[in-house]
């Protein structure tokens, strides 16, 4: 259970039954995440991408398609920020296919990659002095659609996550592949890396892992929310 979850309607929207918010953020994150959220993804019952928000002191969602910078979409599109994109990295695997070979000898399971999708000699390099990351919010082909339309994106340093397992998600929603999981998922073995914090992820996976269960319980497939409905 998530002690003190707020009373009410779901900060993230989701039927009170399945309202994991937890009171306060978990992790106080150095390194700041930044999700930009495809429009068709913000009603989906089971999203992650509130969830992580509440549950980390820096993270925001931008939703839309397209910005014209980082700086844009770090602000939600309002306004312009100041955000150094050479201290910034971002989460899309797209086609990239790591072998065996290559996850043995990263020992991280957090890899930098060049544009050919090839990891880079030097990770250690590739992974110091991030200031935050960026995760693409939505199913495969909306995420490959954010990539594309944000030419900018391939300024950042493009990270890919190596999970240990398949999405806690389960049969509840369908990945594109075995090695794909939520943003929630991806995120926290990202920062768990970066801030050399494995309890970071665990931190975060404990509202995930209770809303999975609950939806589970419920009979809850991953679906779109009524907006006309009441929560």
């Amino acid at each position: 259970m998530i002690e003190g979850a707020p009373e009410g309607p779901c900060p993230c929207g989701r039927p009170s039954a399945l309202c994991v918010c937890p009171p306060a953020p978990v992790v106080d994150n150095r390194v700041a995440v930044l999700i930009l959220q495809h429009p068709q993804e913000q009603d989906r019952v089971l999203g992650t991408a509130r969830l992580l928000t509440r549950s980390l002191a820096d993270a925001r969602v931008s939703v839309g398609l397209s910005w014209r910078n980082l700086g844009h979409a770090f602000a939600n599109g309002n306004e312009q920020r100041l955000v150094d994109a050479r201290q910034w990295g971002v989460l899309y695997l797209g086609a990239t296919r790591l072998g065996d070979k290559t996850r043995q000898l990263c020992k991280d399971p957090l890899i930098a990659i060049d544009r050919k999708g090839e990891p880079l000699a030097d990770q250690a390099s590739a992974l110091a002095g991030l200031q935050g990351i960026v995760a693409l919010d939505g199913n495969w082909a909306q995420a490959k659609a954010l990539w594309w339309r944000n030419a900018w994106l391939t300024r950042l340093r493009r990270l890919v996550v190596v999970p240990d397992g398949p999405s806690l998600y389960g049969n509840l929603r369908r990945e594109a592949r075995s090695d794909a999981v939520s943003t929630l998922e991806a995120v926290a073995l990202a920062l768990s890396v970066l801030q050399r914090d494995m309890t970071v992820r665990e931190r975060l996976l404990v509202p995930f892992r209770e809303l999975v269960k609950r939806a589970k319980a419920a009979g809850i497939r991953d679906a779109r929310r009524d907006r006309r409905s009441r929560r």
